[in-house]
């Protein structure tokens, strides 16, 4: 989730995995998988910065967790099992 900011000024957490796209003109409109439109103040490439930061965030948890580093050096075919 990232955090953004309507044109009111109000806060709002968006699901980057439900964006479809974002455009600017002049506004910056979010466009979400099911159609619906969101209006925010930031400006596309601040979006899409804070997509890419929260991404890597999810992914640094992932490669910090034991579980994950044991699955990672594990041949596919024990996975199977």
């Amino acid at each position: 989730m990232v955090q953004l900011t309507r044109l009111n000024n109000s806060a709002l957490m968006v699901n980057s995995d439900l964006i479809k796209f974002v455009e600017q003109a002049p506004d910056t409109v979010i466009t979400l998988v099911n159609g619906e439109k969101i209006l925010v103040r930031e400006n596309s490439d601040e979006v899409v910065q804070r997509i890419v930061s929260f991404r890597q965030a999810v992914l640094r948890g992932l490669f910090r967790s034991p579980d994950f580093a044991a699955n990672a050096l594990r041949p596919k075919d024990s996975l199977a099992r």
